[in-house]
């Protein structure tokens, strides 16, 4: 029985799930879609949510504590630039998990696309004018 217990461990100790965290919320506010396993989605979830709830108000304080999860700058300026003023108004929900229908070899681990539910569109390629 798991009776108060909560969290994910992942396996992994606690060092190493600190950097493997930071590693996938780097890697999901770079790209704003990663693929990755349900259980490690669902443990990250909740830690990207919470920053970019912080990066709905652009403050020096925020920012800090957003550098000190991350550490990374060019990423917490994206945060702060982009993806925060992009949900201004929506009031929580910034993720959405997709399961993929083949498991991931190796071990059949469950895998899902971690994704904002809100993405920057890509720009089209020029196209020649025609004379």
């Amino acid at each position: 029985m798991r009776h108060r217990v909560a969290g994910f461990k992942l396996g992994r100790t606690t060092s190493h799930r600190s950097a493997l965290m930071r590693n996938m919320t780097n890697a999901l506010i770079e790209h704003e879609r990663i693929t990755t396993t349900l259980i490690k989605a669902k443990a990250l979830r909740p830690q990207v949510e919470k920053l970019v709830t912080m990066s709905k108000v652009s403050s020096t304080h925020h920012r800090r504590r957003a550098f000190a999860k991350l550490r990374n700058a060019s990423n917490v300026d994206k945060l702060f630039d982009v993806i925060g003023p992009r949900f201004k108004a929506r009031p929580g929900g910034y993720c959405r998990i997709l399961k993929l229908g083949k498991p991931r070899l190796g071990d059949n681990g469950t895998r899902c696309i971690l994704e904002f539910v809100e993405r920057t569109p890509k720009a089209e390629p020029a196209t020649p004018a025609k004379a």
